[in-house]
């Protein structure tokens, strides 16, 4: 019996070693799997056009759009492309399950090989990119104004045909206007792949500030870097589509960072330099300057960045910059069909989106503000409660598109609450299914 006992006390521990070796074995393939899928997904959507790349068509689909993919010459049908996407989501499903098991070198190698196939596929299943460029070449070539004028009043520009929207003026913070302007002489085809490029860097520098604040927030490192690295959001939409959520993600991250390293200056610097680029990003900063160890210094660092921003702005705009304004409100006004409100005013019959239904979620998503503000006040994370809040916007908002998820992904990423994190990764299923299904009907192109 006491050699039985031995013998049961030694082989104990041997189930959990078991058990992780498989988890880590069924990771590692599932991150081959991934980096595999989406190298097939950057070859093959190169490989010929179709509705999965933006502004393609079979008369018009020049090389420097494919990308450097373009002369491998494989390509494949939409039904194929649709299941490499669901594909990847699977794979990421799988790799997040196992991330805690798997070696920090070989996620830091999947998440830097698939971001790499994301930056050499072609623009996939947007055409924003061309949005941004078509807008600085408004302000630095034709000396019109982005915030006041739209791109039909320079229609004989070479990107005008390539645009999707021509008749809005930009929705775009100064310093995102500033960059983009920067831009213009690389051409066209330049500030495309210049703008991929950034896309792909900024994302991974975010994923190397998720890695550094995951301690100072009691979350693995693993387990963070893959929910945000390696997810399908990321992947497949923000950084192939060159989407400026990647920078601001990279500004957020550092600023939040700072915040938690007790440097409140470079950390409201940051917050109000990703405010600058796109206005939702400025949702973090109440929620960081209640959520800050030394809220006077915070506040006075977020005071002097806005002060530091406007200045800039004006220097930069003159009073056209009052125009940005307008332009979120128009873009307000714009419904995406599978957006949670006009999908219950349907669900209603009270056609796309009735004015009571837009109501009732934009008074949920203020009564979730309130209550996450005020439970930051009373000691609950800030990264928490901004996580929520960002959920609570992306259901609240008639303007639905996937990159708009990694407004919430990087909070979730870093939360303790594992309702948190499973409440985004529905989100993101959610945006990927409506974008393949409904807006972006891949099997019906």
């Amino acid at each position: 019996m006491a050699a039985g006992a031995i013998r049961l006390r030694a082989s104990a521990p041997s189930a959990p070693a078991h058990d992780s070796g498989r988890a880590a074995l069924v990771g590692t393939l599932a991150l081959v799997g991934l980096v595999a899928v989406m190298a097939l997904l950057a070859t093959a959507t190169a490989g010929a056009p179709s509705s999965a790349v933006a502004e393609a068509s079979p008369h018009f689909f020049p090389a420097w759009l494919a990308g450097p993919l373009h002369g491998i010459g494989l390509s494949a049908s939409i039904g194929v492309l649709e299941a490499l996407v669901l594909a990847i989501c699977a794979c990421y499903a799988i790799a997040l399950r196992c991330a805690s098991a798997i070696s920090s070198r070989r996620l830091w190698g999947a998440i830097v090989l698939a971001h790499v196939a994301a930056l050499l596929a072609p623009p996939l299943f947007s055409g924003d990119v061309f949005g941004y460029i078509g807008f600085a070449r408004l302000d630095v070539l034709h000396g019109l104004s982005p915030y006041i004028h739209t791109a039909a009043a320079a229609p004989h520009d070479a990107v005008y045909h390539l645009l999707g929207w021509t008749n809005l003026t930009t929705p775009y913070g100064p310093l995102f206007t500033l960059l983009t302007d920067a831009l213009v002489p690389l051409g066209i085809a330049g500030g495309l792949w210049a703008l991929k490029s950034i896309a792909a860097l900024t994302s991974l520098a975010t994923v190397a500030l998720i890695w550094r604040i995951a301690p100072r927030v009691g979350r693995s490192r693993r387990s963070a870097i893959a929910f945000y690295g390696l997810n399908p959001l990321v992947l497949v939409f923000a950084v192939p589509g060159a989407h400026n959520e990647a920078l601001i993600g990279m500004f957020v991250a550092a600023g939040a960072l700072c915040i938690l390293a007790g440097q409140e200056l470079r950390g409201g610097v940051s917050l109000v330099a990703a405010s600058a680029i796109k206005a939702s990003a400025a949702l973090a900063l109440p929620f960081a300057l209640l959520g800050a160890r030394d809220r006077r210094r915070l506040a006075a660092s977020l005071a002097l960045g806005l002060a530091l921003a406007a200045a800039i702005a004006v220097i930069a705009f003159g009073p056209h910059l009052f125009g940005l304004a307008g332009a979120m409100l128009t873009q307000q006004d714009k419904v995406a069909g599978h957006s949670l409100p006009a999908e219950v005013s349907q669900l209603l019959g009270l056609g796309q989106l009735a004015l009571g239904v837009r109501i009732a979620f934009l008074a949920l998503f203020a009564c979730v503000l309130l209550v996450t503000l005020w439970r930051t006040w009373c000691g609950a994370h800030w990264l928490d409660s901004y996580g929520w809040t960002t959920l609570a916007l992306l259901a609240a908002t008639a303007w639905l598109v996937p990159w708009y998820g990694l407004w919430a992904l990087l909070p979730a990423s870093l939360s303790s609450s594992r309702r948190l994190r499973v409440a985004a990764v529905l989100a993101c299923a959610y945006l990927v299914a409506m974008r393949l299904a409904i807006q972006h009907p891949l099997s019906a192109a």
